[in-house]
């Protein structure tokens, strides 16, 4: 359960971020509240989820599924560009994901 907890605060840090991004400084007030409402909730469900996982797994997963869940949207939907280089960068952070939940003594 924890794992589940841990995934969907994770999904809720690509909302939150996202949502920064359109509120334009907090300009715009939707986005502005789905920012602070996702960020709380992403807290909330990071918390639940660590009180059974070790602290720099969780919060190394935590931070790993924002990075590139923001960076993914950001190409879609900001047309952001990535070098190769950056693209090798995130899959070593996919890579250090996997390996830290495979590895995880919690499995």
């Amino acid at each position: 359960m924890h794992w589940i907890l841990l995934g969907v605060a994770g999904i809720l840090e690509i909302v939150w971020a996202i949502a920064m991004k359109y509120s334009d400084g907090f300009s715009n007030l939707l986005p502005s509240i789905i920012t602070v409402v996702g960020y709380i909730a992403s807290l909330v469900f990071l918390t639940f989820a660590m009180k059974q996982l070790p602290v720099g797994t969780g919060y190394a997963i935590w931070t790993g599924i924002g990075i590139i869940g923001t960076t993914v949207l950001g190409v879609l939907l900001f047309q952001e560009k990535l070098s190769l280089l950056q693209v090798l960068c995130l899959a070593l952070i996919i890579i250090g994901v996997i390996g830290l939940r495979l590895l995880s003594p919690e499995n």
